[in-house]
């Protein structure tokens, strides 16, 4: 099985209580590593629903977009600052 971890997304800021954490995911990798290695919280339902679409992105299963989404509701469940880019 191939899997593609290069699909982006319009990137997402994501701002952290330290203001030296800022993250620009844009990527399932990216994505999955910002989740994973930096969220303040691991066992929401946001939180491991973005896992899920991060592997699901990743085979190919679902668009890249509800990854985006899906970022987005998990920054919101862990009291993270999400900022939208558009392109």
């Amino acid at each position: 099985m191939e899997w593609d971890t290069s699909i982006e997304f319009a990137p997402v800021i994501l701002l952290f209580k330290d203001p030296d954490r800022l993250f620009s995911v844009r990527t399932a990798i990216g994505a999955a590593n910002t989740l994973i290695k930096e969220f303040p919280s691991d066992d929401g339902e946001a939180f491991l629903a973005a896992i899920e679409i991060c592997l699901d992105v990743v085979k190919g299963n679902t668009d890249p977009e509800q990854l985006r989404a899906a970022i987005i509701r998990a920054a919101d469940e862990a009291g993270v600052t999400a900022i939208t880019v558009l392109h």
